[in-house]
């Protein structure tokens, strides 16, 4: 019932300021949920992503996109219930609002049952009037007078808040994640769940129980598992963020549980996840026998930089053996290890991955080394190296508003599609830009930093509220930028 699906057919782009076309990009999702009052209801919650729709201009200072919306429920090949409505993006401000993905989500009160929802989408500013469609099957569980778990909600964003808005769950705003991988740059799973009539069971002493198991043979994670006591109630609202930092590559299954003073099993829910995270690796460099092209590549005098220059690449155990190995400043063991980790990375090509990622680590250092930074030290000499060469880079060394900054778009990154990334120089010498903001997994997520960038000559503007976008400057233009992507 967790899985997710996602929509995808191509339509018009024509109202920014490039020519190319984008597909309509929709991330669905269903959760199962109850409320004493009310019962059980089927939580829809959707994202899309605003670069690829098509968006109207409001008025002379803002741009919407607007979306129709189509839900039918079906139950044994009944159609049950339906809605149909029309869904209005955030206003963004063309000169000051930062341009994100917007997100939706609706609640159904529905029977216990099983249900098919089919789905339809409507681009409304699209020229071509084309609709994506898809169909997402899910189970209503029965909760009444029972002990209960509801599904798991990963959570991509949470603050405290008391605004009343769909995103608000028992004092907390939570923006849901459509994605259950995990890479080696994100330390913590954060969930949300509810927990359902626990004051049913004759029993004072109940716990919540958090474990981690291979999904592939359920042998239980040990390390990771949590117990702790609650009171019981009808409702009780759970937010946990799980620090998987040390947790290796591999297929996992999260389960919450409501169990007894014996710990046996009352209740359950589970959330599967993908987790990139190869900490184990250890490299057996002593055993490696000089290979002499690959050895006279690297200058007697640069091994230790190259040698280095693999953090960028490395999982987080390799770089503490890589830093290990330079502390020896042994250049035999260093040449080694230098050429196992190749072997490793890359066994067939290993000598010729070598070259090019060399080739990459010296064009870093030419474009973005400093006085007092090697070239993959840098933050922009980092993501190079990391990511490859973005797609896209919009360069402003001198603005009467803003500090020097470039935005780096790329196209594809792994499993992840149109991702950015903000660079700044705040101390304007040195060319020492620094990463500012990234809608990348796992990299710095700030969304105040159209405030930041333009701190050079912003008056009375707080930085540290993300929401105050309308700051007056001017000059400014890195959110069209940034935007237009």
């Amino acid at each position: 019932m967790n899985k997710l699906f996602f929509f995808l057919v191509c339509i018009a782009f024509p109202l920014l300021s490039f020519s190319q076309k984008e597909n309509l990009k929709a991330y669905i999702d269903v959760k199962d949920f109850y409320h004493p009052e009310t019962g059980s209801y089927a939580e829809i919650e959707l994202q899309f992503a605003i670069q690829s729709t098509s968006l109207k201009t409001i008025g002379d200072t803002a741009l919407q996109a607007s979306l129709a919306i189509y839900f039918d429920f079906f139950s044994k090949n009944n159609l049950i219930k339906s809605d149909a409505y029309v869904l209005n993006s955030p206003l963004y401000q063309i000169k000051d609002s930062l341009i994100e993905d917007f997100y939706e989500i609706k609640r159904y009160q529905l029977d216990p049952g099983k249900y098919e929802l089919k789905i339809r989408i409507k681009d409304i500013n699209s020229e071509e009037d084309k609709v994506i469609s898809g169909v997402k099957n899910f189970e209503i569980k029965e909760v009444k007078d029972q002990i209960a778990v509801s599904d798991i909600l990963p959570a991509e964003y949470v603050v405290k808040s008391d605004d009343e808005s769909v995103f608000q769950r028992s004092g907390l705003h939570i923006i849901p994640m459509f994605s259950n991988f995990f890479s080696s740059r994100t330390n913590t799973l954060p969930v949300y769940c509810e927990l359902y009539n626990t004051q049913v069971k004759n029993d004072s002493i109940l716990g919540i129980m958090y474990r981690i198991m291979n999904s592939k043979n359920y042998v239980e994670l040990e390390e990771y598992t949590s117990i702790s006591r609650f009171k019981t109630t009808p409702f009780l609202p759970k937010f946990k963020a799980l620090n998987i930092e040390l947790l290796p590559s591999g297929s996992y299954l999260l389960e919450i549980c409501v169990v007894n003073k014996s710990f046996d099993i009352i209740a359950r829910s589970s959330y599967p996840f993908e987790r990139d995270n190869d900490i184990s690796t250890v490299l057996n460099s002593e055993s490696i026998i000089l290979n002499p092209s690959f050895q006279e590549s690297i200058p007697t005098d640069s091994v230790l930089y190259y040698l280095e220059s693999l953090i960028p690449i490395s999982k987080p155990a390799e770089v503490k053996n890589i830093v290990s190995s330079i502390k020896t400043k042994n250049i035999e063991k260093c040449r080694k290890h230098l050429q196992a980790f190749w072997i490793k990375s890359s066994p067939v090509e290993s000598y010729e991955s070598w070259i090019k990622y060399k080739a990459q680590v010296d064009f870093v250092e030419k474009v973005y080394g400093n006085n007092f930074q090697e070239g993959f030290e840098t933050d922009r000499g980092r993501v190079y190296l990391q990511y490859g060469a973005p797609n896209n880079i919009v360069a402003r060394e001198t603005s009467p508003s803003e500090y020097p900054y470039e935005i780096w778009t790329y196209n594809k990154i792994g499993v992840f599609s149109n991702k950015r990334f903000v660079f700044y120089n705040p101390d304007l010498v040195n060319r020492a830009y620094r990463l500012l903001h990234s809608d990348m997994v796992g990299e710095l997520k700030n969304n105040g930093w159209p405030q930041i960038l333009s701190k050079r000559n912003t008056v009375n503007g707080n930085v540290d509220n993300p929401n105050q976008n309308n700051i007056d400057h001017w000059g400014g233009n890195s959110n069209d930028y940034f935007r237009q992507y």
